[in-house]
């Protein structure tokens, strides 16, 4: 650990010095970047992922058999007409007077086609007890756009309810579920988006007391991402992206943009405090955090990258999508933000606010000496290290041990929403009548000739080995497309919305009837697809990308952080302690969403599972934004021995030091993830606990206690590289000794 060579200058130390050097071009080409981004994206368009592109297996198979035929299915919209009480039955006249009403109520809508009564012979949608009838139709136009135009047909639905007290009619289908949820949730995730910004500025104004210093780090994430919005669009030519990667994108640009502006500008302030002029402050905080924003940047973008090896369209529109923004803001970071420091000088300090400007205790070279509470803490943890390591890891394993018994899957209507919305209760009516029936399992089948009488018999062997197999009671339903050779086998699946027993009759169609009846036909191909069995898919498809993503996120930033500080040490405590802090957010997830353990404080009551792509999904983007904070704590631990202090005295100076601002970013993330546990969707709900919680664990027991402690057991242990790594590139060249401030007096500190 001995001195370095101060004139030894790194990327961020050369970006950040060029910066200053040229401020107004710098600043310039930013902005330059974010409007040619914007504007190159917006004329590009934006591809979004297609139904043939979201999963691998069966599913995709079908939507492109579907795709390739030029087929279009229309939208289909159901009319349950029921009785109130065990009396009335479909053969009453008031009630066939009803279903009467609403076939003329939605055919005189002009929106509806193809209406079927339940008293059409071929129709077969009256329940077996007799109390409940279904009048089906499908909606006109573009099936995608449906919800848009359902409006009219609901109301007329309606109207007939009003006349029909003893009966239940309510309507449910892909176009009315659509707009209800629409209705009710639609502005909810753009409103969470919107009161994030300004939840950041706010907590920025009371972590630096004024308005131009907290305006910043909010303008350098905001421009982030606007460019990487413009880039999506460019990008979506070749991996289509869709508004959920839109949505992360913007919360992880918040997060990071205003992490590393936050470590940036934080570092800078603190270098003028202790007597350097401005451009020798703004060269340490180049030399410094800039290259720390290098390592977690870098970091953070293998992690997103890791979405990209699961398969799943979406996940990969999201990792790619998060990977932009986060590179996009750490170029932003080393590059425009020491412009924009160098240009405001002292004028970051404008619009303080008096309430605010409490003085800091400061050390005698005029630094901040740093949070007298963390400080205190570090004493009692690095007194007894090995206590303290034993007390934070036993912690830690008993919040993760609920994890254990973690049962994931795609949540139900009613899992979702709970008994928020009146069409939740309809659908869980439908299926209870009609077990299966209003999501059937759907086989494509492709033929190169779909009449020729091989196949003919081969569907209609299907149809009834379908039936007699268990898997379904019926209808099974055929529509031929003779022009595409195509048709299509409708499959109400046993258990209907009970996903296990739907998923065991899925399992005879695929395993044991269609092998049995289209399988023996040479050149047939027969997917079956349709909600549960895209649901299992998925489910397979993610179970299945577990293993490549973790070994693939946890290799590589181990790599890298080798590579960086040039220590096994660190790179091994580094993997430990994030997939710690990983693990307690999957404890508190199950403990709270599926034991149901305060389950009523965040209105999840009765959920009993976690949503299936969320383990996945937090890991992802726990790992990556973990690293933010031990790079950068780690960092000054090990700048604070190169400048010669002992381990507990670097310890102490790192954690202090840098315990102010890892508080503001992890304050400002809790807040943002927060706000998405407090909407009414349980997928977002979750998605909001687990990376708050994550968060607020990684920034106080992993940071503030295991890692000093761990760092003072281990000693000069930490910076051990076997000889045999010796030969591995060097990324740890780029480091600066700061220079001394102008009065020199000793800030070392006792533990």
């Amino acid at each position: 650990m001995g001195n370095r060579d101060t004139r030894v200058r790194g990327l961020a130390a050369r970006a950040g010095g060029w910066s200053v050097r040229h401020r107004w071009a710098a600043v310039g080409i930013w902005v330059l970047f974010v409007v040619l981004a914007m504007g190159i994206g917006s004329a590009a368009g934006r591809v979004d992922v297609s139904d043939s592109d979201q999963l691998q297996g069966e599913t995709t198979q079908a939507a492109r058999i579907i795709d390739d035929a030029g087929i279009e299915e229309p939208a289909g919209e159901t009319v349950l007409v029921q009785g109130r009480d065990g009396k009335v039955r479909a053969t009453d006249a008031g009630f066939r007077r009803a279903v009467d009403e609403v076939v003329k109520a939605v055919q005189g809508t002009g929106a509806v086609t193809n209406v079927t009564s339940p008293y059409d012979p071929r129709a077969k949608t009256i329940s077996k007890d007799g109390r409940s009838a279904l009048v089906q139709f499908d909606m006109r136009g573009d099936p995608g756009t449906a919800s848009d135009r359902v409006e009219p047909v609901l109301k007329a639905v309606e109207k007939v309810q009003r006349t029909h007290g003893s009966l239940r009619i309510e309507e449910i289908g892909g176009a009315s579920m659509g707009k209800t949820f629409e209705d009710a949730f639609g502005n909810d995730f753009q409103r969470a988006e919107y009161s994030a910004v300004p939840v950041a500025l706010g907590i920025l104004l009371i972590a630096f007391g004024a308005l131009v210093a907290a305006l910043l780090p909010v303008a350098l994430a905001v421009t982030a991402i606007m460019a990487t919005m413009g880039l999506m669009g460019i990008v979506s030519h070749l991996q289509p992206m869709s508004d959920t990667a839109n949505s992360v994108m913007l919360l992880v640009g918040l997060a990071v943009g205003v992490d590393y502006c936050l470590f940036y500008l934080r570092r800078e302030r603190e270098e003028r405090m202790k007597g350097h002029d401005p451009q020798t402050a703004l060269r340490v905080a180049a030399a410094t955090s800039g290259r720390a924003i290098i390592v977690s940047g870098v970091t953070v973008c293998v992690a997103m990258a890791g979405m990209l090896f699961t398969g799943l369209a979406e996940f990969q529109a999201m990792g790619l999508a998060s990977l932009m923004v986060v590179a996009v803001a750490m170029v932003g970071s080393v590059t425009v933000l020491p412009a924009l420091l160098s240009l405001l000088g002292e004028r970051v300090e404008k619009g303080r606010l008096p309430f605010l400007n409490r003085g800091r205790r400061r050390n005698g070279n005029g630094a901040p000496e740093g949070s007298r509470f963390w400080r205190a803490v570090l004493r009692v943890v690095l007194a007894r290290p090995a206590v303290s390591v034993v007390v934070a890891i036993g912690a830690l394993l008993a919040v993760t041990a609920p994890a254990l018994g973690m049962k994931t899957q795609n949540l139900t209507l009613d899992q979702e929403f709970g008994d928020s919305l009146p069409i939740v209760a309809t659908y869980d009516r439908l299926n209870d009548a009609f077990p299966g029936g209003s999501e059937p399992a759907e086989v494509v089948v492709k033929a190169a000739d779909i009449n020729a009488p091989e196949v003919r018999s081969a569907i209609a062997d299907f149809r009834a080995a379908a039936v007699s197999s268990g898997a379904s009671r019926g209808p099974v339903d055929l529509t031929v497309h003779g022009r595409e050779n195509v048709a299509f086998i409708s499959v109400p699946l046993v258990g209907g919305s009970d996903q296990d027993r739907a998923e065991k009759s899925l399992a005879l169609i695929r395993d044991q009837v269609r092998p049995d009846t289209l399988g023996k036909v040479d050149g047939v191909e027969a997917p079956v697809t349709g909600q549960v069995a895209g649901s299992k898919d998925f489910n397979d498809q993610i179970v299945g990308s577990v293993v490549p993503v973790f070994a693939f996120v946890v290799v590589f930033a181990f790599l890298l952080m080798l590579l960086s500080f040039r220590s096994l040490t660190v790179a091994i405590t580094s993997i430990a302690l994030n997939l710690l802090s990983v693990g307690a957010a999957y404890g508190i997830l199950v403990a709270v969403f599926q034991n149901g353990w305060g389950a009523s404080l965040v209105g999840a009551e009765g959920v009993g599972a976690i949503i299936s792509w969320l383990p996945l999904f937090l890991f992802v983007i726990l790992f990556g934004l973990s690293m933010d904070y031990h790079v950068f704590v780690v960092s000054r631990i090990r700048e604070a021995r190169l400048q010669g202090r002992t381990n507990k005295d670097a310890i102490t100076h790192g954690v202090v030091t840098t315990a102010g601002v890892v508080t503001s970013a992890a304050v400002i993330m809790v807040a943002v993830f927060a706000i998405f546990g407090t909407l009414s969707m349980q997928s977002f709900k979750q998605m909001g606990v687990g990376l708050a919680a994550a968060v607020l664990i990684d920034a106080t027991v992993i940071r503030g206690i295991l890692l000093p402690a761990v760092m003072a057991l281990l000693g000069e242990r930490n910076w051990y590289l076997p000889n045999w790594l010796h030969r591995l590139p060097d990324l740890t060249h780029d480091e600066v000794a700061a220079p001394p401030p102008p009065a020199v007096t000793d800030e070392r500190v006792g533990v």
